[in-house]
């Protein structure tokens, strides 16, 4: 298995970024297998969707609405609704699994592979693909 790891800066704000363009780049010529997609990290989480239509607001939106910053969180360290962050994998996993074939990601037209962070209290996250041959 290969596997290749590097860090994504995600700022202060809550982040929705696109990381296929480098997922994309590690899977080609490698043949047929499946690429994992896995961030370690126990507030964060990968998503496939359609990005740059206004879904990734839309995300945002539905994750505010289920998981709000405010003070319910037993969870309660860092910024106000930090709690909510460590609910995130529950509900947008840390790892996901795309088919590779010919070295070409099995994505659909419309979809894209996202790194989610409500986390506004760390900075930078860490991103890795391994992929595994067929």
């Amino acid at each position: 298995m290969e596997t290749f790891t590097w860090s994504v800066r995600t700022g202060a704000t809550e982040a929705v970024l696109d990381i296929t363009d480098r997922a994309t780049s590690f899977a080609r010529g490698r043949g047929d297998g499946l690429l994992s997609v896995f961030v370690p990290h126990a507030t964060a989480g990968v998503a496939i969707l359609e990005l740059g239509s206004g879904s990734d607001d839309d995300l945002l939106a539905v994750l505010r609405e289920i998981l709000p910053a405010d003070d319910r969180w037993r969870h309660a360290h860092g910024s106000r609704g930090h709690g909510r962050a460590h609910v995130l994998p529950a509900v947008i996993p840390p790892s996901l699994t795309v088919p590779v074939f010919d070295g070409e990601l099995a994505l659909g037209i419309w979809q894209s592979i996202a790194l989610v962070d409500l986390n506004v209290d760390n900075l930078v996250r860490t991103v890795r693909l391994s992929f595994l041959p067929g």
